[in-house]
């Protein structure tokens, strides 16, 4: 199923001394992962099956039923609707160590510097929206302060802080612009996404941001 969704992706070719080589659109690990928590978290309750819908600028995965937990604690937090399910399909080699997934999707997703994940919950279904790369211009208010909050949701995870170096890197904004990124902490902050990390160490350029829930 991976492989075939893979095929239908766009990508893009390079051109290198004496190889070329396709790129794709999207990390295929993040791919691997979405797809795999629609099978594993599915509600066999509900009517409906999982589906992968592809469009030209992004690709909705969804699976039938509403999450047993907050879709603020994808990122950290893990609990399965069908724990046999999941087991075997680590077993497998299907997907990744429990709750390792969606942390190495949005590591990936980052590195790629795409616009953060989209987590919506209708009465029946969930979904999960992975969008093709946009320019930090073309991004809204609200795709900056979802990215914001994901990335300090991973450094959280991973026993690291966020900066606003790191979210400068991760948003693809140079060194001397450090006052976009500052504009981006600000708004998350008021949005109650992330928090100042409380040290008295800490001048105001190492300064460190975490998820409001830590």
């Amino acid at each position: 199923m991976i492989t075939y969704i893979n095929s239908q992706l766009p990508s893009n070719e390079e051109i290198g001394q004496a190889l070329r080589s396709k790129v794709t659109m999207y990390p295929e690990i993040a791919v691997r992962e979405i797809v795999a928590n629609m099978v594993v978290h599915q509600d066999f309750a509900e009517q409906g099956f999982p589906m992968v819908e592809i469009y030209s600028d992004r690709i909705e995965i969804s699976n039938p039923g509403q999450p047993i937990i907050s879709v603020e604690r994808f990122i950290d937090e893990y609990n399965s609707r069908n724990p046999a399910l999941a087991d075997m399909m680590r077993r497998l080699g299907i997907c990744e160590e429990l709750g390792s997934g969606l942390d190495k999707t949005i590591t990936a997703i980052e590195v790629f510097q795409l616009p953060p994940l989209r987590f919506q919950v209708q009465e029946t279904r969930t979904s999960v929206t992975l969008f093709a790369y946009k320019k930090y211009a073309d991004m809204n208010k609200e795709d900056r302060i979802q990215a914001c909050y994901q990335h300090a949701c991973l450094k959280y995870v991973t026993s690291e802080k966020m900066t606003n170096q790191t979210l400068r890197e991760r948003m693809g904004i140079e060194k001397q612009n450090y006052p976009m990124a500052s504009r981006i902490i600000k708004d998350a902050i008021d949005a109650g996404k992330i928090m100042e990390e409380k040290s008295e160490n800490l001048n105001r350029r190492n300064r460190g941001y975490i998820p409001y829930w830590a």
